[in-house]
């Protein structure tokens, strides 16, 4: 099911693991996801590109994932 979300006003918040060197970082809204109920995620490379919404529940999922070291590469 595809719906739009409003993401005039978002706050874009980077991954507290990106590098800082223009890297691969994301970022999420912040004050979209207290609000709406999806968390929305992009590239901060690609600013204009596409926003992937993940529902609050399986964004926690993948965060806690990454953090665990269970998505690494060749695993």
């Amino acid at each position: 099911m595809k719906s739009k979300i409003d993401l005039s006003g978002v706050e874009w918040v980077k991954s507290s693991y990106c590098s800082g060197n223009g890297g691969e970082c994301v970022e999420y809204a912040r004050n979209v996801a207290a609000t709406s109920g999806v968390v929305p995620v992009r590239d901060s490379k690609t600013a204009a590109g596409p926003v992937l919404a993940f529902a609050p529940h399986g964004w926690t999922e993948f965060v806690a994932a990454v953090r665990e070291g269970a998505l690494a590469a060749g695993r």
